[in-house]
């Protein structure tokens, strides 16, 4: 894949993967471009390894979640095992008043990462249990879970 092929690929893909990036770094613009950037420039170094086996995409967000994975790790913003225990309301809003992209913010990582990836995104639950390199069970968990926290946290929101 030549560099204009892969500029190509860069411009149909990067509104999609910042806005996957923002939700994980739960609104962090700067933050989520840094990730893009350097999830595209890992994707341009390593473009020989795409096999095609998958999804371009799914390929791409499995570059990206890697990246988010190692960022929160190196600045431990957020313990990224998956327990329920940081399932907590916000004191300071009320249900009522919560947005949905505040609502995602509250989910953890794989959670966050998952319910973008199917439902805002449209990927396959198979494609993303590979760009997530997960179980596909586990992802189907991360999604149900997810699901039921942000009912919880949206329940009063709605009409």
């Amino acid at each position: 894949m030549d560099a204009a092929a892969f500029g190509v690929l860069v411009r149909q893909h990067q509104s999609a993967l910042r806005g996957f990036l923002r939700r994980l770094t739960r609104g962090d613009h700067a933050l989520a471009d840094d990730l893009a950037q350097e999830t595209f420039l890992e994707a341009y170094r390593k473009r020989a390894q795409f096999r095609g086996d998958s999804a371009f995409a799914a390929w791409l967000y499995a570059i990206a979640w890697s990246r988010f994975l190692m960022m929160a790790r190196q600045r431990k913003l957020e313990p990224l095992e998956d327990d329920n225990a940081g399932f907590v309301l916000p004191e300071t809003a009320s249900i009522a008043k919560l947005d949905l992209e505040k609502a995602l913010a509250c989910l953890r990582a794989p959670e966050r990462a998952a319910l973008t990836l199917c439902f805002a995104l449209g990927m396959p639950h198979e494609e993303a249990a590979m760009a997530l390199a997960m179980p596909l069970g586990t992802l189907k968990s991360h999604v149900a879970r997810g699901r039921e926290k942000l009912k919880t946290l949206l329940q009063d929101h709605a009409p």
